[in-house]
């Protein structure tokens, strides 16, 4: 009889983000797969869990996940952790689905923390349509490819960041994209946890010595905003911000700013509406 792989949520910083039916499964589970076992261990100890640990993280993906496919089409149950958050979401995790779902392996999410959603719910950004474009390559030719991508976006973009490199992220941000509305967040659910808003001129300001993991959201919505308005008439995009409640004055105001021109130009047309 086939075993089954569960996909466990862990703490992204704080402790108690983990839930109950995460720890009841890594209880009763025969292995557990960590990103780093030494880091995994730090929080099996502190609940009390003593289960046998294998290494599984990006640059042994390859080789381990048939090794771990075949224990469970052995009979063993596998719990799949990464250091922080969700498996599978710009960490381990992906590959062994793919082949699971070959083998027929059932698969069990065990939802929990994860960075992305949890800041993209405190920017101040929409959340009603987003991209996640994890960490941006290294590579200059494919870094350059999927900034001009993400320009092309039109919504909410999120990025993951390390320290490290958040000064020179940003520079791109800014020289490829523009100086667009952002909000930074670093070390979520930890002791300094932190949320920055403001163009992304204005972060760069901010962070000149960044420390943690950061998570960027980018707003990009205004580029949409801009294209949908430049395919309507005057009155179409009078009678838009009419029906969003807007009075006269902030109207002709909005209608400015999306047509990038001074409010006069716009209330000299609207004058004996």
């Amino acid at each position: 009889m086939k075993g089954t792989i569960y996909l466990v949520a862990t703490p992204i910083g704080n402790l108690e983000d983990i839930t109950f039916r995460a720890i009841k499964t890594l209880k009763k589970v025969d292995i557990i797969a960590a990103e780093d076992t030494r880091h995994t261990l730090q929080l099996l100890n502190h609940f009390e869990i003593s289960k046998p640990l294998i290494s599984y993280h990006r640059h042994n993906e390859e080789t381990k996940t048939q090794n771990l496919i075949s224990m469970v089409l052995e009979g063993k149950n596998i719990a799949i952790v990464t250091d922080a958050g969700t498996p599978g979401i710009s960490d381990p995790g992906e590959e062994i689905v793919k082949q699971a779902i070959k083998e027929q392996i059932e698969i069990i999410p065990i939802p929990g923390a994860c960075a992305l959603i949890n800041s993209l719910i405190v920017s101040g950004i929409s959340t009603k349509e987003f991209s996640f474009f994890g960490f941006l390559p290294l590579n200059k030719t494919n870094r350059k490819r999927t900034l001009e991508k993400i320009k092309k976006e039109q919504k909410t973009v999120i990025l993951y960041e390390a320290p490290h490199k958040l000064q020179n992220t940003l520079q791109d941000i800014l020289e490829k994209i523009g100086d667009v509305n952002a909000c930074l967040v670093r070390e979520l659910t930890k002791i300094h946890e932190q949320k920055m808003y403001g163009k992304i001129s204005e972060l760069i300001e901010l962070c000149k010595e960044p420390k943690g993991e950061f998570v960027i959201i980018l707003d990009l919505n205004e580029i949409k905003n801009e294209e949908e308005h430049k395919e309507m008439t005057l009155q179409e995009q009078y009678e838009y911000y009419e029906k969003q409640g807007l009075n006269k004055k902030d109207i002709i105001k909005q209608i400015a700013k999306d047509r990038k021109v001074t409010k006069n130009e716009i209330y000299q047309i609207f004058l004996n509406k």
